[in-house]
């Protein structure tokens, strides 16, 4: 962005200009001037390069002032920082990373189609803070709350399994570490989306001890249960034989995760296919809406500078002209 710190010098620029004119002006009528005998036998000579260079001496001097003008006017380059405040929605997404999401009822399977589903819901929510928290037999904090959700989608590309010995479904831990990453935030509305296919079996804090600490702390909790009902096809390690996929019994426990959101003033929903994911996250989208503040400051850059160094050169080149090859004896 550009602009005039001081616009009111800009007047001098038709001042200028107008002392210019009346300066040509004076030189194409003639001023004082040598009388010569014989003026009437004077010969018509061809304009010469040097004459046409004096003539344009005063549009010289014009443009000089006009750059002084403009730099007393005080050029000025500006950048726009825009700083987005949410006083909204802090969401911290906790999703399960155990092999059991290895299960191919979802195209891939069904941590890659939570991976995107995640990931079209963060870019949904542009101006919200988000964090990401992966469990398993442990949990871990892979992303704090954040607004720059570019560094988030880069982190859910690298999202991948717990390895063997981490395996396990630790509900309590995975609430638990969403719920302290919300614990010191001012957001008026804090939430915590808990993706999971299983029930809970490792971990030294119970799904129900997590769940309270979120209601003491005001965060609601949003449970997602992910697969089909029923058996589903999960590839296992064959030793010699490679993989292989075999049939097996969806573990969710259901009524543990409808007791959390119920609990803290959330929803439970049951995903059993990539359309019913999409359409749980886009509810969960409606239902959390947040209140906007921005504040625009801007920086200004001063460009006198590169103004008037020109009129200096402009200007001494119009000195040397007229102490050398254009001097006029007085």
């Amino acid at each position: 962005m550009f602009r005039f710190a001081t616009p009111v010098m800009l007047a001098l620029v038709a001042a200028s200009i107008a002392a210019a004119w009346g300066m040509a002006r004076r030189r194409r009528r003639g001023d004082a001037r040598m009388p010569l005998p014989g003026a009437s036998l004077r010969i018509r000579l061809g304009t010469t390069p040097w004459q046409r260079a004096e003539r344009a001496l005063p549009w010289l001097r014009a443009l000089v002032l006009v750059l002084l003008a403009a730099a007393l006017a005080r050029p000025q380059a500006g950048d726009e920082i825009r700083s987005v405040s949410t006083y909204g929605v802090d969401i911290v997404l906790a999703l399960d990373v155990s092999t059991s999401m290895m299960a191919e009822d979802f195209p891939g399977n069904r941590l890659e189609e939570a991976r995107r589903t995640v990931k079209r819901f963060v870019e949904g929510r542009k101006t919200d803070r988000l964090g990401l928290v992966l469990f398993a037999g442990v949990a871990v904090t892979r992303c704090p709350l954040t607004l720059d959700h570019q560094m988030l989608r880069q982190f859910l590309d690298e999202v991948d399994f717990a390895p063997r010995d981490q395996d396990g479904t630790a509900l309590g831990m995975g609430l638990a570490a969403a719920v302290n990453r919300l614990r010191r935030s001012d957001a008026k509305s804090r939430v915590v989306v808990l993706l999971t296919d299983g029930r809970n079996n490792r971990g030294q804090i119970g799904p129900q001890a997590a769940a309270a600490a979120a209601r003491a702390v005001g965060v609601k909790v949003y449970t997602v249960g992910i697969g089909t009902e029923g058996e589903a096809p999960v590839p296992v390690d064959a030793g010699p034989l490679g993989r292989r996929t075999v049939m097996q019994r969806v573990d969710l426990d259901e009524p543990l995760l409808r007791e959390i959101a119920e609990g803290t003033d959330g929803r439970y929903f049951r995903a059993t296919d990539a359309d019913t994911l999409a359409q749980v996250f886009a509810t969960i989208d409606s239902l959390e809406t947040s209140e906007i503040r921005s504040r625009v400051r801007m920086l200004y850059t001063e460009l006198f500078p590169y103004v008037v160094l020109p009129a200096i050169v402009l200007l001494m080149l119009e000195r040397l002209l007229l102490a050398t090859r254009l001097r006029r004896i007085p």
